[in-house]
């Protein structure tokens, strides 16, 4: 999303300590993504703390896209909550308010490994292990439910202050049993520095995490998509 920086902060304000769906206290901003902003949040029902995912459309799209992606990411954070596993982050609830869907999940106390990677230098061998085998685990626990993630990379996958190792943002997930509709609207989602090389499908999520490398080198987005949307290139 590419906004000018007043209009981002005058968006940021009007939302601010707002109360959605007359449940959810949003207390202050902790990321933000190309598609919104997760913030710090209290379920004012259930007294606790949450992180609020909120799902902000980039201005280039068209009123039926808007439409599209609102009814896709509803549809995808319904079935991302069918999960329920200690290395996939749960998710509570998806409303719709401020005209734009908010999803509401666990809010794990924590820094990105991308955080962890960037203040505290590369991390020993067996812990990178860990680390790989518990984000293969989530990946596991999301495909026996129909969840496929589109978007595993270090900036997504949290280590908990108690050690924890979380997958996070399934909103950018595809719920494998629906009718496609995202496909065939021709919408790309998730970062290209991550997109996998075309090949079969079915090495999608695992791309990155198996191979060993967490971003693609393009200096241009273009060259990525191309690299990742033409056609498989087979070796001789």
């Amino acid at each position: 999303m590419v906004v000018g920086r007043g209009a981002y902060w005058g968006n940021l304000v009007s939302v601010w300590r707002a109360l959605i769906a007359e449940r959810y206290s949003l207390i202050k901003p902790v990321g933000t993504g190309g598609m919104g902003r997760v913030w710090l949040a209290r379920d004012e029902m259930l007294r606790r703390e949450v992180a609020v995912k909120e799902v902000v459309p980039p201005e280039w799209m068209t009123p039926d896209e808007r439409d599209l992606l609102r009814e896709v990411t509803i549809r995808e954070a319904r079935a991302a909550a069918q999960l329920n596993h200690p290395n996939a982050v749960q998710i509570y609830d998806v409303v719709y308010a401020e005209g734009r869907p908010w999803i509401v999940m666990e809010y794990v106390r924590s820094r990105s490994l991308h955080e962890v990677v960037q203040q505290d230098g590369p991390l020993p061998p067996h812990r990178v292990a860990q680390i790989g085998l518990a984000v293969l685990y989530a990946l596991r626990a999301a495909h026996q439910a129909g969840v496929l993630h589109r978007d595993v990379k270090p900036h997504n996958v949290l280590i908990a202050e108690d050690g924890r190792v979380v997958l996070t943002d399934f909103g950018l997930a595809t719920f494998d049993g629906g009718d496609g509709a995202m496909t065939r609207a021709g919408l790309i989602m998730g970062s290209p520095s991550t997109w996998r090389p075309s090949g079969p499908a079915t090495v999608c999520p695992l791309w990155r995490p198996t191979c060993g490398r967490w971003a693609q080198r393009f200096s241009r987005p273009w060259r990525a998509a191309r690299r990742t949307r033409g056609p498989p290139r087979w070796p001789p």
